[in-house]
């Protein structure tokens, strides 16, 4: 090969240069040289080197997330492509690879993307949200991996590994505080022996909410307070086994979510979501959901248990055992005003425990490993609803025309409806109503993987996971008739269910009250999943690969109500699985100053789920047809010093639900939810020995996404126009890295752009819209000490 040919080559390989640092610079920080051909990963359950894993995978270290200013994986998917990650709340992230998202919170569904902590599945979305403290490594592996992480990942995985205890002591704390008053409280403790050793690490955080509310019983928006604790112990007792056993305890404690109407005002003039909100919520939150004031209360504990056995040279046993529970209540005004119209909570609770065993063997000619996974979980969303029955007909219908719902100065008119339609009589008649879905899935699997190595410079894998579900869903309701119907004038009654005649049984249209009954019904299934690579060793440094793989998406097991004879009665639901079948090329490696990766991948989905917001305020799922998505990714890192470089990357993806779909018409030719055409990321590291043991260090960076639709069918109305926002961070470290002061800036410019839109409003008319971050700044302060 010439060198202008690998020069060329280079330029387009290695995965996620841009944000991952090398155990080389791990200890050799006086150089400030990287190696990208030895970052490590574990994407294939061993230890290689990222430039030799046959799929595409980004890798980013704890230190480089340091750096970069990182305070959550949301922030963290703007520097790699084809990752998107929306926390809409810490009790609802939507995590989105190449394009295809995975954020239903019904206990009823399975995930599209496996979220793995220390090895374990943690992808049930109102137990998946994980603080980013203390980390080793985060690896984004893009594409289905059903073989290596399961069947949630039916398009790709993200893995968190946190940092485990190590010989000798150390330790690290800091402190930071910024504008909206954030304050930063984190460290890690850890010591212990060649044999034993033990860790501690935690992170609390809290902020004002960036939201105002002009409401005198509710807190402003979006305030945080989280706080997130691990312990983590390491016993070796010989070289050749290694246990782990992790505890981590999760906590979250914020203000309401920014649900902003734009059609019903505020005393500030028309709903406006980068202005002032008006959410009062429910006067009788505390005693009907279950809560006061708007907000999420979220505690997660988790406990992994992890041990490697190597019983002869090459052949190794590990097991890993995990338990996870959560218990959320998350309280929000989903009609984005002062009225007391669409008041809810959700109550989320569940469990799940998971046993993995497998054996490895490696050789020089041969790698393979074969295996076993249990995984069971249960878990519920409860969901009651409060309103008063005037306001809530008077809003959904307008009945009494003049009066209108909320008028241009802020005032709720409709709460006058109770009073005018009974004469004075009653002022307000308070509606509550609650529905239920619960959940119970087990998964079965064995899983083998094999890898031929005929020569130094082929690898030939080939994989398969066999599976077996049994999926048991639940369901019931409470949802009372109203009463403000039957005092109407006959008239006006007729009039009113002639629009509307679910009000004759419920004030939720299509909401069905099961008469104290639970609903269950529960369906077992099978698949075969498996995955194909070929890796080609172009030069040492350099590889190119091929993958075919197919992912899976669990077929879902639907139950709710429906009335016959006037009589509830189970309405059973089954959609279909969701399958992608995965083709993928790619070239990745380094060579002198330069390292990048180039990828380009072509999916085809049959039984494509979608999530559609009922008339009822209900994310039900539903089967799109098929579906594809094209897509190209690309990073590139260029290190002209030992205390400089430049990064970059950029993703393009041209997916949505095929186009002439017959099988649901209404979907045809949209494109996925919150998924840009364009994404990409650029800006420089600079580490720069001053002398004396002091170091200047900078990392600027500007991120680009193109324009995302929040829904399916895609509307421009609910949907957010291109996005560049413009980050940096900034300081000096002393005395050989014991001390350091940086400052950092989030949205330097402050730019306007929406989170979200639709939700649950969106059900009934009215969408609301969440605002992103606005100007986050402040500063930063850490002490180290040990042997670091």
């Amino acid at each position: 090969m010439t060198p202008i040919a690998a020069a060329l080559l280079a330029s387009t390989a290695f995965a996620a240069p841009a944000l991952a640092q090398s155990a080389a610079q791990e200890t050799d920080r006086g150089t400030g040289v990287a190696d990208a051909t030895e970052i490590v990963v574990t994407a294939q359950k061993i230890e290689q080197r990222a430039v030799d894993v046959p799929i595409t995978i980004s890798a980013v270290t704890g230190e480089r997330i340091a750096e970069l200013g990182v305070s959550d994986l949301d922030e963290l998917s703007n520097y790699i492509p084809g990752l998107n990650i929306q926390e809409q709340s810490a009790n609802n992230p939507g995590v989105v690879i190449r394009g295809i998202t995975s954020d239903s919170g019904s206990a009823q569904q399975g995930a599209r993307v496996s979220l793995y902590y220390n090895g374990v599945d943690i992808s049930r979305s109102r137990g998946s949200y994980q603080a980013i403290y203390d980390l080793e490594r985060v690896e984004v592996i893009k594409g289905p991996q059903a073989t290596l992480f399961g069947t949630a990942s039916a398009v790709g995985a993200i893995s968190l590994t946190s940092a485990r205890p190590r010989e000798g002591f150390s330790g690290a704390l800091t402190g930071s505080y910024g504008n909206f008053d954030q304050t930063l409280v984190s460290g890690f403790l850890n010591a212990g022996s060649d044999t034993l050793a033990g860790r501690v690490a935690f992170e609390y955080r809290t902020r004002d909410g960036y939201v105002e509310n002009l409401s005198d019983v509710q807190d402003d928006l979006y305030a945080q307070d989280q706080l997130g604790v691990r312990a983590s112990l390491r016993w070796t007792p010989v070289d050749a086994i290694t246990v782990d056993l992790i505890g981590t305890y999760d906590r979250q404690r914020n203000s309401g979510t920014p649900f902003i109407s734009r059609a019903l005002g505020t005393e500030d003039g028309p709903g406006n979501p980068f202005g002032r909100a008006h959410l009062s919520g429910s006067p009788l939150s505390a005693s009907v959901l279950g809560k006061e004031k708007l907000g999420l209360d979220r505690d997660v504990y988790d406990i992994n248990l992890t041990a490697s056995y190597e019983f002869a040279p090459g052949l190794t046993f590990t097991t890993v055992n995990g338990y996870r529970e959560f218990d959320s209540l998350e309280t929000f005004d989903a009609d984005g005003s002062a009225a007391w119209y669409l008041e809810f909570a959700e109550i989320a609770t569940g469990w799940q425990a998971s046993h993995e065993g497998r054996f490895a063997y490696s050789d020089p000619n041969w790698r393979a490993s074969f295996g076993w996974n249990v995984f069971v979980e249960e878990g519920v969303q409860n969901v009651p609803f409060s309103s008063e029955e005037g306001i809530f007909i008077q809003c959904l219908t307008r009945a009494i025309p003049a009066l209108g719902c909320i008028n241009s100065a802020g005032v709720v008119t409709a709460a006058l409806a109770t009073s005018t339609i009974t004469g004075g009589a009653l002022s307000q008649i308070p509606y509550q109503s609650v529905f239920e879905n619960q959940g119970e899935n087990d998964s079965y699997s064995m899983f083998a993987d094999a890898t031929w190595i005929p020569t130094p410079a082929v690898e030939i894998t080939g994989g398969v996971r066999f599976l077996i579900e049994q999926r048991k869903s639940g369901f019931y309701a409470e949802a009372p008739a109203p009463i403000l119907p039957g005092l109407l004038p006959a008239a006006l009654r007729a009039q009113l269910l002639a629009a509307l005649p679910s009000l004759a049984v419920s004030l939720i249209p299509g909401q069905i009250d099961t008469g104290g009954r639970t609903f269950t019904t529960q369906r077992s299934y099978q698949a075969v999943l498996p995955r194909f690579n070929i890796l080609y060793r172009l030069s040492p440094s350099t590889n190119v690969f091929a993958t075919v793989s197919k992912g899976r998406r669990s077929p879902v097991v639907s139950l709710n109500a429906a009335r016959v004879g006037g009589v509830a009665v189970p309405n059973r639901s089954l959609i279909d699985e969701e399958t992608v079948w995965n083709y993928e090329v790619g070239l990745k490696g380094a060579t002198g100053i330069l390292s990048g990766s180039l990828g380009v991948y072509y999916q085809k989905y049959d039984g494509f789920q979608v999530t559609v917001v009922g008339s009822d305020g209900v994310a039900r799922t539903q089967s799109a047809g098929t579906a594809s998505n094209f897509g190209v990714e690309a990073e590139v890192t260029l290190r002209p010093t030992d205390w400089m470089s430049l990064f970059g990357n950029v993703g393009y993806i041209d997916g949505g639900i095929d186009e002439d779909n017959s099988f649901a018409p209404q979907f045809s030719g949209a494109r996925f939810r919150l998924q840009p055409e364009w994404q990409a990321a650029a800006g420089f590291t600079i580490d720069a020995p001053l002398g004396n043991g002091i170091r200047f260090f900078a990392t600027p960076s500007v991120t680009h996404r193109s324009r995302i639709f929040f829904e399916v069918p895609n509307n421009n109305a609910i949907s957010q126009g291109p996005v560049t926002l413009v980050n940096a961070r900034a300081g000096v470290s002393f005395a050989d890295e014991a001390f350091e002061v940086a400052g950092f800036i989030r949205n330097a410019f402050d730019e306007d752009y929406l989170l979200d839109a639709g939700n649950t409003g969106g059900g009934f008319g009215i969408p609301t819209f969440i605002p992103g971050e606005p100007r986050f700044y402040g500063l930063t302060a850490t002490m180290r000490f040990g042997n670091r």
